[in-house]
């Protein structure tokens, strides 16, 4: 897979996906919103991946949206009359939110780690992952409103469930700087490291802890936690049991028990 603006490295069932662009801040290219598509479609078709890493370069993790290929491309007028002019944007806009949509579904946990800025579509990307990890002078900012932009590719639907009311609509208003320090205290971090280096390991660290439980049951529990998120308790209750009465009888149970009583570490097959 030939890639511009990621890379990604599979180890140990832990897949690695690093944004490469650190000259330019990470910024999101119209080669990246089709290339994350890509990547996290062959972390879901590779059935060692058990735990996903999403890591950056440089002195930021991105800078969001790449502000001259949008006002060149995204934003252009287009031809035909103006409804046509809209569904044409609709069509991008769509497009674009699958991106960060992929992440969210993925089958495994999504960690990221982020460094220095999470400005803008950063923001998008990481509210889509199960986890976030940072450095302790990172940042974010929803600095869609900053551009005249209403946020559209998923953080004013995904942050709601991770941070406060209030808190959420004076980020959303005022495109303020939401430093780590603060971050970790509303839990939207769930820890701060002094630097990239000691993020990353931390990030690798509960990472491989994940990959070591059973792939089945992770699934399982992933697609029961977005699920629950999405509808009422009644309706995820009714979800989880029938995913336990499809999946308990698997022979994952059986092993984690027998190693318990054992005192040895389990020993997982891939999920396939």
């Amino acid at each position: 897979m030939e890639l511009q603006t990621l890379s990604l490295a599979v180890n140990d069932g832990i897949a690695r996906v690093t944004m490469t662009r650190a000259e330019a801040l990470n910024t999101m290219t119209e080669a990246f919103w089709t290339e994350i598509i890509d990547v996290f479609e062959a972390i879901e078709a590779d059935p060692s991946v058990r735990a996903v890493l999403i890591v950056s370069t440089g002195r930021h993790f991105t800078a969001g949206l790449d502000l001259a290929w949008a006002g060149a491309d995204l934003l252009a007028a287009g031809d035909g009359e103006v409804a046509r002019q809209r569904l044409a944007l609709r069509r991008k806009v769509k497009a674009m939110q699958r991106s960060f949509t992929v992440i969210d579904q993925c089958k495994a946990p999504v960690i990221a780690v982020v460094q220095g800025g999470c400005i803008g579509g950063g923001v998008d990307l990481v509210t889509a992952c199960d986890i976030r990890i940072g450095t302790a002078d990172c940042f974010f900012s929803i600095q869609e409103i900053n551009v005249g932009i209403v946020a559209d590719v998923g953080t004013l639907q995904r942050i709601p469930h991770l941070l406060p009311q209030g808190l959420v609509r004076e980020l959303a208003y005022t495109g303020r700087r939401f430093m780590a320090d603060e971050a970790v205290r509303q839990g939207f971090l769930n820890r701060a490291l002094p630097t990239h280096d000691e993020a990353i390991a931390a990030g690798e660290a509960l990472a491989a802890e994940i990959a070591s439980k059973s792939p089945v049951a992770i699934q399982g529990t992933k697609a029961v936690l977005n699920r629950g998120r999405d509808q009422s308790i009644a309706e995820g209750l009714d979800y989880v049991a029938i995913w336990n009465s499809a999946f308990l009888p698997g022979a994952d149970l059986g092993e984690a028990m027998d190693a318990q009583l054992r005192k040895r570490p389990p020993r997982f097959k891939d999920a396939g």
